[in-house]
């Protein structure tokens, strides 16, 4: 009799629906106008929110999933450990960062460095610009990353919040973006904003995924009104202060600075690291300025975190 019924799960039809959010293994499956609580076959969980996916019904509102639709893109970080799935078939990053508190600089080089590396374009949203007095000094740091060809875009979500709207909702229209960002930067207002009833989706995907009061501590997908035709989903990333790298070999990330580009393959030798080796044309770019040293640092970091991992 059990051999018989699985068989006839394995026989019945699929259909497919969209993942807006996870926990363990345990996933919540928009399809149909319904929201399904879904877990996958076996033990191994290699699901992203922002997948679509093939899934069974085994009851009126829970199933298996089955199969993972091919990705477009795929956007995780990782430390020497393990690696963490941030999102799949993205089409855009925002990094939200502000006037204050004070934003990190790496954080923000190393997710421009993951988007790069995923075929992802990114934007820098630049939040609280009615602090005034911290304003310049903030111009002045975002402003590096303007002009290595990252879009900057000024708001002020409790100052302009009608302004901001509009502004943030051209950007997203018909596009799959996720928002990363430090605690204290208003990435959370920023989504309420956007969208009004999140912290009432948020809680009824907890409760749907048995989270328990953590709601911030998982990635979660809100799809808004089509444009053109075309879905317009916002991820929300849980607030981290370090995105891990150690996925991405040297080769990858040279290719992730936009500014070695011009650079890359005219060494004086072809296996350059362009670390202290004579001849390296990306060295002397450092030397000219047309490279900052806070860029080439971090390339350096990344290379040497990677080759903890995979040992090159």
């Amino acid at each position: 009799m059990s051999k018989q019924f699985a068989k006839q799960k394995k026989s019945a039809p699929t259909e497919q629906g969209t993942v807006i959010a996870a926990h363990g293994r345990h996933y919540l499956i928009q399809a149909n106008g319904l929201k399904l609580h879904c877990v996958t076959r076996g033990k191994k969980s290699d699901v992203a929110v922002g997948d679509v996916v093939e899934y069974q019904m085994t009851s009126a509102n829970q199933g298996v999933i089955e199969a993972i639709v091919p990705r477009t893109t795929l956007l995780y970080r990782s430390d020497q450990y393990k690696s963490k799935m941030l999102a799949a078939n993205l089409t855009q990053l925002i990094v939200v960062v502000a006037t204050e508190p004070s934003f990190s600089d790496d954080l923000i080089s190393r997710a421009l460095v993951a988007s790069e590396s995923s075929g992802i374009k990114a934007h820098i949203v630049l939040n609280k610009v009615d602090v005034t007095a911290s304003l310049p000094k903030a111009r002045e740091r975002v402003g590096l990353y303007a002009s290595l060809g990252y879009p900057v875009h000024e708001v002020s979500v409790t100052g302009q919040p009608e302004a901001t709207r509009e502004k943030m909702l051209t950007l997203i229209q018909g596009q799959s973006t996720i928002l990363i960002g430090q605690s204290g930067m208003g990435k959370s207002s920023l989504i309420n904003l956007l969208i009004p009833d999140a912290e009432i989706a948020t809680r009824e995907i907890s409760a749907a995924l048995d989270t328990g009061k953590h709601t911030t501590t998982f990635t979660r997908l809100f799809q808004m009104d089509a444009y053109d035709g075309q879905a317009t989903y916002v991820i929300d990333s849980p607030g981290f202060q370090e995105f891990g790298l150690h996925h991405l070999s040297e080769g990858m990330l040279e290719r992730a600075f936009p500014e070695f580009r011009p650079h890359l393959g005219h060494c004086k030798f072809y296996n350059c690291h362009h670390h202290t080796e004579p001849g390296c044309t990306v060295l002397e770019a450092v030397k000219r300025g047309e490279i900052t040293g806070m860029r080439h640092d971090l390339f350096k970091q990344l290379v040497h975190e990677a080759a903890q991992t995979i040992g090159y």
